[in-house]
């Protein structure tokens, strides 16, 4: 009796360091995706950042389902509007989008290769790019040109490289998908 409930205790507790581990680790890993999202740039590089906030939390919503989510999203969504200076909910609703189909497809996408996860994810965010262009076009504030897409393509391209190397530091600090 004892034994079961020490072993039953200690699972909580492992419990408990998987939680912070994932949190700290997600956290962090946000916080830098917001910091390349901000970080000033060259005027010719502007036009080709990449979605960083984006690709992270595509990454989280596939890896740990259960912890981020559309509320995240939709968090991390407005919190880049008010960075960008842009209609509250703009980015917001995008992201709430792109998280939801990855939340639902999450186990398909697990085990697609990384060039079928970066068509999909193309896809998602030339969905949201489309919808931050119809917004701004409905405020007046219509894009000149067509690199307003460049970043789509640039998140595409760098995909593979930020699953890499989430997965890496989720395997380092043992972030498990599943609480006991």
């Amino acid at each position: 009796m004892l034994k079961k409930e020490l072993r039953k205790k200690s699972h909580r507790q492992h419990a408990e360091v998987t939680v912070n581990k994932t949190l700290r680790i997600g956290l962090i890993t946000v916080i830098g995706a917001f910091m390349l999202a901000i970080m000033p740039l060259p005027d010719w590089a502007v036009a080709y950042r990449p979605d960083w906030v984006t690709l992270v939390l595509i990454y989280w919503a596939m890896a740990v389902p259960t912890r981020v989510g559309v509320t995240i999203a939709w968090f991390a969504g407005l919190f880049l509007d008010v960075s960008y200076g842009t209609l509250m909910g703009q980015h917001a609703i995008g992201m709430v989008f792109v998280i939801f189909v990855i939340h639902k497809q999450h186990q398909r996408l697990r085990v697609a290769s990384l060039m079928q996860q970066a068509v999909v994810i193309f896809f998602l965010l030339l969905f949201k790019q489309t919808l931050i262009l119809w917004v701004d076009g409905m405020l007046g504030h219509a894009p000149d040109s067509w690199l307003f897409f460049m970043p789509t393509i640039t998140s595409t391209l760098l995909w593979p490289w930020t699953y890499l190397i989430l997965r890496d530091l989720r395997r380092k600090f043992t972030v498990v998908k599943h609480q006991y």
